[in-house]
């Protein structure tokens, strides 16, 4: 019995690290990279309100900045994309309750009978 326990410390006394037989064996790293989140530069969104709502030109500011945010996205600048992004978003934003509060006005004094679209 003690023979064997003996043949078993001589197998594994090779995987000691003070021997020369040990051999390190290579590490492979895998690096994942993470792609940020998309910028979201609301071209479309910018385009309508240039069309439809650019009262006080706050639909073409808004489709400069979509511009602009467009391009910082294409060169690889994420946080100025990001940030005109955000600017576009809430010019976009800005025209649309402009436009939403015009329309309301105006409907109003048509139906209180205080604005006339047509002769009389």
């Amino acid at each position: 019995m003690e023979s064997g326990m003996n043949q078993v410390l001589v197998e594994n006394d090779h995987l000691s690290p003070g021997k020369g037989h040990c051999s390190e064996i290579p590490a492979t790293m895998v690096n994942i990279a993470t792609d940020p989140l998309p910028v979201k530069d609301h071209f479309l969104w910018s385009m309508f309100s240039f069309v439809y709502c650019n009262f006080f030109c706050l639909g073409f500011l808004a489709l400069v900045f979509s511009v602009k945010a467009r391009d910082r996205k294409v060169l690889g600048d994420i946080y100025s994309a990001s940030h005109y992004g955000a600017t576009s978003k809430a010019l976009n934003l800005a025209a649309a309750l402009v436009t939403i509060v015009i329309v309301i006005t105006v409907f109003g004094l048509v139906v209180g009978g205080v604005l006339h679209l047509h002769p009389r």
